[in-house]
């Protein structure tokens, strides 16, 4: 008798039966608000009919076309709705099925296209867990350890984490764009550096918005020396923070995009996004794969795309993101055992510390638990493990929100009060 493997660790004990938008029924018939949204997958909620019907009509025609052979009609229309959301001059597309994939495609455009061998990534960063975007990836070492060596021409800068740097963010920026500098000078020469690649939210290393002005410092330097800017907005992107890309808010203009997630509300697909004359700078035949560019995936990302577009949804996520980081604040004036509230958009967190500031992973994990028992899911991220984030799909409504801040609220009550003897 086969089983899965023990290695993959499951976050709650919920077996799921069905599924539609923000909820979950499980297969005991208990109704869960789910806010992890897939870890920031269905963008346009479980089962949007939409989404759904797409899929279905595409099945009905071709389920699989694949792309170096022939073409198909979903990717098309895929590649000309992205452009009308991608930034200003990236107007060539790769499709892959995973994040992983489509970080390991830009690494190699990226020193092909340079030819130069080393990437800086930053420090907390996830890219995801393939050789290559293991090697630069730092959110903890259970994404890196234990199948050493790892690929070379990786250097790690810090990054501006100003809350646990115990520093205002305008004096993490300048310690963090001053180590950068310092690496120039002694590890790796701006002459044999590729690319930058950076989230500019950082994901499972613990839900950090990037301080605009790091990220501003960053295409500076690019700009310089002839590297490359490469942002990761495979969990951010996509509406995700109140605007279509996150990188937005720091008004830069990256010269790679990478996608996926939300892009196509739970079927597997991403892409590279860059300029045409870049992305001719790669060898011929370096960018294929089997399944890249799905019919089935690609028609339900051009679903998605116009859900998104038509019912407002990147709107709906400053709004709402907006409450629940107000809500999750006033929550953190009742338990001190919150260090820390932050976010951008429906990308939220709580960072739990000891009176001391140190970590506190053991109270993140019983109240993601107790959480579960309030019949709210949440997830935990972070290096330290001592971060909750809270993710639900774009379509998540103001009456939702208030009933998973008072869902957390009881959940945070059953594990870090005492209740006082009578």
């Amino acid at each position: 008798m086969a089983r899965l493997s023990p290695l993959v660790k499951q976050a709650t004990p919920v077996v799921v039966d069905r599924a539609e938008g923000n909820w979950i029924l499980g297969v005991d018939g208990v109704r869960y608000l789910d806010f992890t949204s897939g870890i920031g997958v269905t963008s346009t909620g479980h089962c949007h009919p939409r989404v759904v019907k797409a899929a279905q009509e595409q099945v009905g025609k071709v389920i699989h076309a694949q792309a170096t052979t022939v073409m198909h009609q979903p990717l098309l229309e895929l590649t000309e709705l992205l452009g009308e959301v991608l930034p200003t001059g990236l107007d060539s597309v790769f499709y892959a099925n995973s994040g992983a994939e489509a970080v390991e495609a830009s690494l190699r455009l990226a020193r092909m296209a340079t030819g130069r061998p080393n990437i800086v990534t930053f420090q907390g960063g996830f890219h995801g867990r393939t050789f290559g975007a293991a090697s630069i990836t730092t959110a903890g070492t259970k994404f890196r350890t234990g199948f050493s060596p790892l690929v070379g021409g990786v250097v790690v800068a810090p990054f501006p984490y100003a809350y646990r740097l115990g520093l205002s963010e305008e004096d993490a920026v300048a310690y963090a764009l001053r180590e950068l500098d310092y690496l120039f000078a002694t590890v790796t020469a701006p002459g044999e550096t590729a690319a930058f690649i950076i989230e500019p939210v950082q994901g499972d290393g613990g839900y950090i918005p990037v301080p605009v002005e790091f990220l501003r410092g960053l295409e500076v330097r690019a700009r310089e020396h002839g590297i490359l800017l490469i942002v990761d907005e495979i969990q951010a992107g996509v509406g995700r923070t109140g605007k279509f890309w996150s990188h937005e808010f720091a008004g830069i203009s990256p010269d790679v995009l990478i996608t996926a997630k939300g892009i196509a509300s739970g079927f597997p697909i991403s892409a590279i996004a860059a300029s045409e004359e870049l992305m001719s700078k790669g060898f011929p035949g370096s960018q294929g794969g089997t399944y890249g560019g799905n019919a089935v995936a690609a028609a339900a990302g051009v679903e998605t795309l116009h859900v998104i577009r038509d019912e407002g949804l990147v709107e709906n996520a400053a709004a709402r993101g907006a409450q629940l980081q107000a809500g999750l604040t006033e929550l953190q004036q009742k338990y001190p055992e919150i260090g820390d509230v932050r976010g951008v958009g429906l990308m939220q967190a709580l960072e739990f510390t000891t009176a001391d500031g140190a970590a506190d992973s053991a109270s993140a994990a019983a109240v993601q638990q107790a959480a579960v028992a309030e019949r709210l899911l949440l997830l935990t991220c972070g290096p330290l493990n001592n971060v909750i984030r809270v993710v639900p799909a774009l379509t998540v409504n103001e009456s939702e929100v208030e009933l998973a801040l008072r869902a957390l609220d009881a959940a945070l009550a059953s594990v870090l009060r005492v209740p006082v003897l009578q």
